[in-house]
């Protein structure tokens, strides 16, 4: 889900030529303007998404929305920069906030405050009511230039029928590190002593480096260094901080329990692992919900992440809309993304996707309420909410150091090398980078 910098840094280079003065206003022919939406929704999440565009349309028949599936990180972050060099970019994209920086020094992007303070704007009640640390992963440099679709957070899920299996309390999923590692051990099992495991009790997310799930690896990475008490990057973001005591906590953990579960040899992805009851435990994001509802023939919780040493802490984020310049209709894409933050709609697409609502009132609806009294699984990824944390601002080369991370992690887990060393190398590329920029 990385980039290739080298190719970035040079369309960038070319596109900030191109794009000078393209930006351009609705024309008032009357006719019906079709809005270009590029996304990378998963494919569980395409007929939600099919559900919000066709209601959109049918309020606003002026306007039709051409949605487009483009695979999420690189191949997405790539496809734009061509768009932008060759002039095709599309009206409206999902991204990442950890593109935000290439769009921006393009210039290929319009400041949300453009729309926000314009004529058919945003209250400052209606900025307040969306969660805090979602505006702050949709900013680049405290500028708020794309505005977050829906919300996300990690939580933890867990087969109650494997725990009274293992004699564990089907009610109390561990708490903290160390009964993470205890269960772990104890739900990892050779069923039929042939000397193969053939139950696991935790799935390790360590994937390569260079492919694309290092970012998911770094996303659920992340807490267990927060939890530990570290940090990413000083606030001067001259210094990344990842190799602290705390990092190194963080990622001896991970390593312990994949080396004494020889994860290894564990093959399944980790919904189809958990659906299959061959792990008891894992991680996840609330897009998996709707398919974990129908595939799931057990007795199964959601919880937050064990607590560490010094926190219990889980991450939150999101997918952002951003409008680009070349856009020959930005006030009818401005249009879609109000309407798409509407209480209402929020309440409609997160029932129909499992993605989180990103503004605080969706959660005071009676409607929302007794959705979530009836599905206590989306109930307790809804609480993770509160105790959510925003990734710390990045200003530059966030992808790279994204990259330096995951290949800390690899090294260390799937390498063998010492956590310590591992993270220290990582530390030593991405403190060089803040260096050049700085």
């Amino acid at each position: 889900m990385l980039v290739k910098t080298s190719r970035i840094y040079f369309l960038i280079a070319v596109s900030i030529l191109l794009l000078n003065g393209c930006g351009r206003k609705d024309n008032n022919s009357g006719k019906v303007v079709t809005i270009t939406f590029w996304h990378s929704f998963v494919s569980s999440t395409i007929p939600s998404l099919n559900e919000l565009i066709k209601k959109f349309e049918e309020e606003h028949p002026g306007i039709k929305i051409e949605s487009q599936y483009v695979p999420s990180g690189d191949p997405l972050i790539q496809k734009l920069v061509t768009a932008i060099q060759s002039g095709t970019a599309p009206d409206i994209s999902w991204i990442h906030s950890d593109f935000l920086d290439k769009l921006v020094e393009a210039n290929a992007i319009y400041k949300m405050e453009h729309f926000i303070k314009g004529p058919d704007g945003l209250t400052d009640d209606d900025m307040k009511d969306i969660f805090p640390a979602l505006l702050q992963s949709a900013s680049w440099r405290d500028t708020l230039y794309s505005m977050p679709m829906e919300a996300t957070t990690l939580a933890f899920l867990y087969n109650k029928n494997m725990f009274r299996k293992a004699g564990l309390e089907p009610n109390h999923p561990p708490q903290n590190w160390d009964e993470l590692e205890a269960y772990a051990k104890k739900l990892t099992l050779d069923k039929n002593g042939d000397g193969k495991i053939d139950q696991y009790g935790f799935y390790v997310p360590v994937f390569p480096a260079s492919g694309p799930l290092s970012i998911w690896m770094v996303l659920q990475w992340t807490p267990f260094l927060w939890q530990a008490g570290g940090q990413e990057i000083n606030k001067q973001q001259t210094q990344v901080l990842f190799n602290s005591n705390a990092g190194v906590q963080a990622l001896q953990l991970w390593k312990d329990i994949y080396n004494y579960e020889h994860f290894s040899n564990f093959t399944m992805t980790h919904d189809i692992g958990f659906a299959s009851g061959t792990i008891a435990m894992i991680m996840d994001g609330p897009w998996d919900l709707p398919e974990l509802r129908k595939i799931n023939k057990f007795d199964w919780g959601v919880t937050n992440l064990p607590a560490g040493p010094a926190a219990k802490v889980t991450y939150i984020d999101g997918e952002h809309l951003v409008i680009f310049k070349q856009s020959k209709h930005p006030e009818a894409a401005w249009t879609f993304i109000k309407w798409i933050l509407k209480p209402e709609i929020q309440a409609m697409f997160s029932e129909q996707s499992g993605y989180l609502p990103v503004r605080k009132s969706v959660l005071q609806l009676k409607e929302y309420k007794n959705f979530l009294d009836k599905h206590p699984h989306m109930k307790a990824f809804v609480e993770q909410l509160y105790i959510g944390r925003a990734r710390a601002p990045i200003d530059y080369h966030r992808v790279e150091i994204n990259q330096s991370i995951a290949e800390a992690v690899e090294n260390s887990v799937l390498g063998n090398e010492d956590p310590k060393t591992a993270l220290d190398e990582a530390a030593m590329k991405s403190n060089k980078l803040l260096r050049q920029k700085n």
